[in-house]
């Protein structure tokens, strides 16, 4: 009779566990991926400061992966039109990175973002014409492990246009002889937690660091509850900064109807993922 030899049995035994772990219904990671997003908000918040004046927005974006790991992607929203952005209407962001698998269940997500805002201009310091952009161009990496994730993203660019010439306070300008905000820093953390019945609850603190205008960093915190249902995903969240009033308010052109922008409120927004 024929023997196996200690190899040939080994390769056979893997071939047949592998087969019994996938399953008859195991399905394939496909090598091609895209996926759309569509919602709408009662405030669009970035990083807890208003874009839209506490005003609704409609947001939505593509998604493309490769099961290497490799993904690109686009996302919109409308934002502020006033004197705020001087004449924004649009927020377009373009970005691309790899997620690594790490630590078992671990994901490292690297990546590169850009931020457009079609025509929009900086406002200038006083008597300092400008044709400064709020483009901005960050670098991140992040980590999800569990129920956490974190990232941290770091400017190349100045950050939203901020630099001696357009911050628009004469002190701001005085602080550092470049005034660049370029290596402004921004660390997200995240926590969720599934509470049954399909209902998530999130918990976010971010943290802002302004490089040489370390009167404009602060920290935002986010409590949300999410629950998928009739088809789409509802969410509720209470935002609250401790960004500085004086910093962080807007109003029209006369300077009137001044407002908040990192003051706490209630976004509450609906959305389908398709």
């Amino acid at each position: 009779m024929n023997q196996l030899s200690p190899l040939t049995f080994a390769l056979l035994l893997s071939t047949s566990l592998t087969c019994l772990a996938q399953g008859p219904d195991a399905v394939a990671t496909p090598e091609h991926s895209l996926t759309g997003n569509l919602s709408l908000v009662n405030d669009y918040r970035f990083r807890g400061l208003s874009q839209t004046w506490a005003l609704p927005a409609v947001q939505g974006g593509f998604d493309y992966a490769h099961k290497s790991g490799w993904y690109a992607g686009t996302w919109a929203s409308n934002v502020s039109g006033n004197s705020y952005n001087n004449g924004a209407g649009l927020e377009l962001d373009l970005y691309g990175g790899v997620k690594l698998p790490v630590m078992g269940e671990g994901t490292l997500d690297l990546g590169a973002l850009a931020y457009v805002y079609p025509g929009a201009r900086l406002n200038s310091a006083p008597g300092v014409a400008t044709d400064k952009r709020y483009d901005n161009l960050e670098l991140y990496a992040g980590l999800s492990l569990g129920a956490f994730s974190g990232k941290l993203s770091y400017a190349l660019t100045d950050y939203f246009g901020l630099n001696g010439d357009t911050a628009g306070y004469a002190y701001f300008s005085a602080l550092d002889a470049n005034g660049s905000s370029k290596g402004t820093l921004y660390l997200d953390l995240n926590y969720t937690l599934d509470l049954g019945q399909g209902l998530t609850l999130g918990a976010h603190v971010g943290r802002t660091e302004v490089r040489h205008y370390g009167d404009l960093s602060y920290t935002d915190l986010k409590l949300s509850l999410a629950k998928e249902m009739l088809g789409l995903n509802w969410t509720a969240a209470l935002i609250a900064t401790d960004a500085k009033k004086a910093l962080y308010q807007v109003g029209n052109a006369a300077g009137q109807d001044a407002r908040r922008v990192g003051k706490a409120g209630l976004v509450l927004s609906v959305g389908k993922t398709f």
